[in-house]
């Protein structure tokens, strides 16, 4: 009797579920069927047919790769942190969360129309605020197949790379800048000068005229940013005690390799979407080719580091090989769509090679760079860049004349407007605040309260 009723209480409930589900069905396939069809979709696709789904393919990876380079802001913020003291490490975090917030309002304020002018004289365009009729299209209209996004998409890839210019800067001027003046000279650098050497190359100006070419942005990015921090670093000067009376160096080391190496890691990922976006389409052999030369230069970069520095210094030193593979990702950025594997294997070496030298270099001739980044945006950037011409089948002077043009700019720019700070609002901060360090002195918030001598 008990089975019975068991039986028709399931029987009755699988009954019910049933018709749930035809109640639901009949529901949800009245609502499809009665929602309007995208007239302009249909529109597209009858008129470009199998090519809109190209174009629509190549504006999401473009935005794809737009996020991937949103992403290295992160790496930037935690390799900063990571290569330099506890004490300032808050301080490093809030200007990195200034740059890409500043970076992104400047750029669609001004940047971007400074820096795509269209018609100009191939030198300098004022900029303007970007417009929603200007960059709203569905179809080809925007770039056609070479150039295959939205406007929209092509801007906020293009945001991206400006605020890395100024994230170059700010690992190199760490632990002893006032924040205001940072927060000045990173504002005019991206808003107003990066869009001016930009424009030279990407804009259709005198360099792209003459034969130069930079594919990702060795020079235009990268250069860019390691030679405006050289200008600011020169006029800010070192960190006290980093410098001896007897010639002898002090090493300042950093207070967490987990994430310095957590940092180089994220922009190694990161760098897939930037040099990887900038084929400006889905191509696939376009892509496909950018993600493998971008891979193996920074695994030549990272491992000719690797020995070379072991050699150099007896030991196998970390801080030097994350900065080898920076280096050799760099150094690709310029050809990484114009050459084989192989070759980007060399220039990855190479560049790898390069920034242990060059860091040694600038520590002798005392200039503090406490990550490295003028080694390896600045000089690496200006190997890359040479690189196209021997690898990539570039014009050796054009290659010369455009990385020499872009890095004077920038180092004229940096040290300028940093003089100009320097003497109005000042540039450093006091020796009492950078001994205390710059997250009690500017921000009165330490990053590990718990860990302070002074939370107990």
């Amino acid at each position: 009797m008990i089975a019975q009723m068991t039986k028709k209480r399931t029987m009755k409930m699988i009954a019910g579920m049933l018709l749930l589900g035809i109640v639901f069905f009949t529901t949800s396939t009245q609502t499809y069927a009665a929602a309007e069809p995208d007239e302009d979709y249909l529109a597209l696709v009858e008129t470009y047919g199998e090519t809109f789904d190209f174009f629509t393919t190549s504006t999401l990876w473009t935005l794809i790769a737009a996020a991937l380079v949103f992403l290295m802001h992160l790496g930037f913020a935690t390799l900063e942190a990571g290569l330099t003291r506890a004490k300032n490490t808050t301080n490093i975090l809030f200007k990195n969360v200034f740059i890409i917030c500043m970076g992104l309002f400047a750029y669609a304020a001004y940047g971007f129309n400074a820096m795509y002018p269209g018609d100009f004289n191939g030198i300098f365009a004022l900029g303007s605020a970007i417009t929603t009729e200007a960059y709203g299209n569905t179809d080809f209209s925007y770039g056609g197949t070479a150039l295959c996004m939205t406007g929209w998409a092509d801007f906020i890839f293009q945001a991206m790379f400006a605020a890395t210019a100024a994230t170059i800067v700010s690992g190199a001027v760490a632990e002893r800048i006032k924040l205001p003046s940072f927060m000045v000279v990173a504002t005019i650098l991206v808003a107003f000068v990066y869009p001016i050497t930009g424009s030279w190359q990407w804009g259709g100006g005198w360099l792209s005229e003459g034969g130069f070419y930079d594919f990702a942005g060795s020079s235009l990015v990268h250069a860019f940013g390691g030679f405006a921090a050289l200008g600011v670093v020169m006029v800010l000067g070192p960190r006290a005690g980093k410098y001896q009376a007897d010639g002898s160096i002090k090493p300042i080391l950093g207070h967490s390799m987990p994430l310095a190496t957590i940092g180089v890691f994220l922009l190694f990922l990161g760098w897939f979407g930037f040099n990887g976006g900038s084929v400006l389409s889905a191509n696939p052999e376009g892509v496909s080719l950018v993600f493998v030369t971008t891979a193996l230069a920074a695994a030549s970069g990272g491992l000719a580091t690797m020995f070379t520095a072991w050699m150099v210094f007896k030991k196998p030193d970390l801080s030097m090989s994350l900065n080898g593979m920076l280096a050799g990702l760099v150094g690709i950025t310029a050809g990484a769509d114009s050459m084989g594997p192989w070759s980007a294997v060399i220039v990855g070496a190479i560049a790898g090679v390069i920034v242990v030298f060059s860091v040694i270099f600038f520590d002798k001739i005392k200039i503090d760079d406490p990550v490295g980044a003028i080694s390896v945006h600045g000089i690496c950037g200006i190997w890359g860049t040479l690189a196209v011409a021997f690898f990539g089948g570039g014009d050796f002077m054009w290659q010369l004349y455009g990385t020499l043009s872009i890095s004077a700019l920038a180092f004229v720019a940096g040290f300028v407007i940093s003089l100009l700070v320097k003497f109005t609002m000042g540039i450093r901060v006091s020796e009492e605040e950078e001994a205390t360090g710059l997250d009690i002195g500017e921000h009165g918030q330490e990053a590990y309260p718990d860990f302070s001598p002074n939370s107990h």
